[in-house]
């Protein structure tokens, strides 16, 4: 502030960095630091506001990074020129078709991520692999889009956050057949693995978007693994043996819930539910957890 004028709003003179005192002129600071945006254009035509200081973030899964650039040629050796005789430039995007590809792939993945509420690290992978695929040129004549889905598929599962083929077919434009036969594909031609999917690994979310109580998703996880150490359920999916078991523990619980509202969710059908929940019942007084508090007693939990 001015000593002089203490209430006085200073005046800040930008070309010569001073902030001066409007009442009596005195200049209170120099060498004062711009902090607002410098900006600067490259771009070919003078008259465009272009507001943009560099391109796009680096991207290391691109060539060059992302940021080189071409003078533009005719198709001789002249270089092309603006009105003001400067040379050309062009981002290489617009010619390196290869760069388009894995961008167009990119956005695509990160659309599919951003549906499926998956952390960024997930959508990385993805790309990651759709790259290592793409510069393989071993699934020539497939759809970027079904290699794309199959990465991202890929990739939940070796992250340890597993989706179903359905989950990911629900978010892109492929059907579920073509995203697991690039899926087979994927896995042979990289000479890759995934971790088998289990029961639990989709038993915390599927009771988390049916709103049920921590005791039913625990009472839940037990039935599924006793049921598959007894070999009860040979040759179910992992998908539909854990939602037969959240039915048969939301049934015993205060916490109905019906096989099409769990079907819903887990994105099984009502009969694949009532089928497994059929081999699981037989044997269900040895398949829940001794702690567990009965609100139906298992005499008269449904049949089927």
């Amino acid at each position: 502030m001015c000593p002089t004028h203490p209430d006085a709003a200073l005046v800040e003179d930008y070309h010569a960095g001073d902030m001066i005192c409007p009442e009596c002129g005195l200049v209170v600071g120099d060498r004062v630091v711009d902090v607002g945006s410098e900006w600067r254009t490259f771009s070919n035509d003078k008259n465009a506001k272009d507001a943009s200081r560099v391109g796009a973030a680096e991207n290391s899964l691109l060539d060059g990074g992302d940021l080189s650039t071409m003078i533009a040629t005719t198709s001789g050796t002249d270089q092309l020129t603006d009105d003001s005789g400067r040379p050309m430039y062009s981002n290489r995007r617009t010619l390196n078709s290869s760069d388009r590809t894995l961008l167009n792939a990119f956005r695509e993945i990160g659309q599919m991520a951003d549906r499926l509420n998956l952390p960024k690290m997930i959508a990385d992978r993805a790309n990651t692999l759709f790259k290592q695929v793409h510069e393989g040129k071993t699934l020539k004549g497939r759809s970027n889009d079904a290699i794309a889905s199959a990465c991202m598929y890929i990739a939940c599962r070796q992250e340890g956050v597993p989706r179903t083929f359905k989950e990911i077919c629900a978010v892109s434009k492929i059907s579920k057949k073509d995203i697991g036969r690039v899926f087979k594909m994927i896995l042979k031609t990289l000479e890759t693995n995934v971790e088998l999917i289990t029961t639990g690994d989709f038993m915390s979310r599927f009771c988390s978007n049916l709103n049920l109580p921590t005791k039913v998703q625990k009472a839940a996880t037990y039935i599924a693994r006793k049921a598959v150490e007894m070999d009860l359920v040979p040759g179910r999916s992992p998908i539909s043996v854990a939602a037969a078991a959240i039915y048969m523990a939301s049934q015993a619980s205060e916490d109905k819930k019906t096989q099409k509202e769990i079907g819903d969710i887990a994105g099984v059908a009502e009969v694949t539910i009532k089928q497994s929940y059929k081999l699981m019942y037989p044997k269900a007084h040895e398949l829940f957890p001794e702690d567990f508090k009965f609100f139906t007693p298992i005499d008269q939990l449904p049949t089927q």
